[in-house]
């Protein structure tokens, strides 16, 4: 039963096979057994867990056949980013090492409304700031397939713990690729749902115009089904998108006959791992097998996304932490002669160096005399990127590449070169520069380490991204795959 994705258990509860509350317990046992290998959590509620499944068993008792939602008693994880009324949240950070939140992020409560019950809080790179869960207040994350390498971050206990089979689905957010490739190095499949289509109220803010919740799981399917209740319209956030209900699980099986895949050729030159080339062009022909027609694009300026968003991001950043003062909420420094001292100590013990380095970024880049020559060069570059894609989709349907350009790397090994670190992300950031939909599912192992195929789409083409991603599992079974280190 822990091996089955979500679609199944969602079957097996609606057929009464299993009831939530044994499943919960299942779940929250296998947490017990592996979490303190993987540190995949920073907060359990074995009570709450159990409260909120039993009133899911009550609740379908009472619906006596009628429908019901279709997560009603899942078991599902939020990463540490979420607020959730009641339940400490942390961000990874001494900042907030010990905040209670006193509400519920919309993904919160939307999750809620369909009936999933919240097991924990996972663990992520501080703020959301890091590619390899190493920042963590908390500790690293461990990648299940091989304890030595890192999960990916910033939502890289997510997807640990789904990889794991700790839980069978988990949220988590993308600013610059942290929910595909974090996917990718854990061999699962994440979603980053168009700018807008998920609500940011109550997502403790990074970088404000790139961050995005989105759903993650073994498969499209189960990201379709999470995406139905996740995605809709929040007064309360302002870049919330006011539009019409989608149900994205209606294009699941539709034959890929005719769609047309663009490979845009600076995904695959240098840098990119032979291996990994190797693995998704072997995916790419699986997708031509399926009628699927592959077709060269470019894409410019895609070499510049991450220097314009390595000054768009932590210039957000730095705007967005400065609430972190010690005055209203989280770590306050115990000694100061003064309110500035009280400041400065405050900061310095509570952030670590990855958002102290990320800060000074971003106040430098905004500081005066500094802005037109960075920020708003960057802001440029970031309209060229999207307007690449735009050309780029006005001969095909989606675009297909690799997600990371190389398999897990170990504990250690990028830690002293923030640039190889950032380079982790070259082919995600563009995504989030243009606010585009992309996702990463599993295509094949390197050293026994999961690929990562990436899938972009134009605005809102969320549906068509899991429609092509589900016909390539139907033929496949790498998301199938569980880590050895799981009975």
């Amino acid at each position: 039963m822990i091996a089955a994705p979500l679609t199944e258990l969602s079957a097996a509860l609606a057929e009464k096979r299993i009831s939530s509350v044994e499943l919960v317990t299942l779940y929250l046992e296998r947490i017990e057994k592996l979490n303190p290998l993987l540190n995949a959590f920073i907060t359990i509620d074995r009570e709450k867990a159990l409260t909120a499944a039993q009133a899911a068993d009550a609740q379908r008792a009472r619906a006596k056949g009628e429908v019901v939602s279709p997560l009603l008693g899942i078991p599902f994880a939020h990463k540490d980013i979420f607020c959730a009324k009641g339940w400490r949240t942390t961000c990874a950070s001494r900042m907030l090492a010990n905040f209670v939140a006193p509400y519920d992020a919309h993904v919160v409560e939307k999750m809620a409304a369909a009936g999933v019950v919240m097991v924990g809080k996972t663990n992520m790179d501080e703020f959301a700031m890091g590619s390899s869960n190493e920042t963590s207040y908390f500790g690293p994350v461990k990648n299940p397939w091989n304890l030595d390498c890192v999960p990916g971050g910033s939502s890289g206990g997510s997807a640990a713990a789904v990889a794991a089979r700790l839980v069978p689905a988990a949220s988590g957010t993308d600013t610059g690729g942290s929910i595909r490739q974090p996917a990718a190095l854990c061999g699962i499949t994440g979603l980053k749902p168009t700018y807008g289509v998920v609500s940011r109220f109550g997502m403790i803010a990074f970088a404000s115009s790139l961050d995005q919740g989105g759903p993650m799981a073994q498969s499209a399917a189960d990201c379709a089904l999470l995406l139905n209740a996740m995605a809709g319209f929040d007064a309360r956030d302002s870049t919330s998108l006011d539009r019409p209900a989608e149900d994205y699980r209606r294009e699941l099986d539709k034959p890929l006959t005719g769609l047309r895949i663009g490979l845009p050729k600076e995904y695959f030159g240098a840098g990119l791992d032979a291996r990994v080339s190797a693995t998704i062009t072997e995916a790419l022909a699986e997708f031509r097998r399926l009628g699927a027609d592959l077709i060269d694009v470019s894409l410019p300026n895609a070499g510049l996304s991450v220097p314009a968003y390595y000054v768009i991001a932590p210039a957000e950043a730095s705007s967005n932490l400065a609430r972190y003062d010690g005055v209203r909420y989280g770590h306050r420094a115990r000694e100061y002669r003064d309110l500035i001292e009280m400041y400065e100590k405050t900061r310095a013990e509570g952030f670590g160096a990855e958002v102290k380095r990320r800060i000074l970024i971003g106040t430098y880049v905004l500081s005066h005399g500094y802005y037109d020559a960075y920020y708003l060069k960057a802001q440029k570059v970031r309209r060229l990127i999207a307007a690449d894609f735009s050309a780029a989709f006005a001969c095909c349907d989606l675009i297909m590449g690799p997600t990371t350009p190389t398999p897990a790397f170990r504990f250690g090994e990028k830690s002293a070169d923030p640039v190889a670190m950032y380079l982790s992300d070259i082919y995600t950031i563009a995504a989030n520069l243009a606010g585009l939909p992309g996702m990463s599912i599993p295509c094949g192992f390197v050293d026994g380490l999961p690929v990562g195929l990436q899938i972009i789409g134009p605005w809102f083409a969320e549906a068509r991204m899991l429609n092509a991603a589900h016909q390539y599992q139907l033929v496949t079974d790498w998301h199938r795959r569980i880590p050895p280190l799981t009975p």
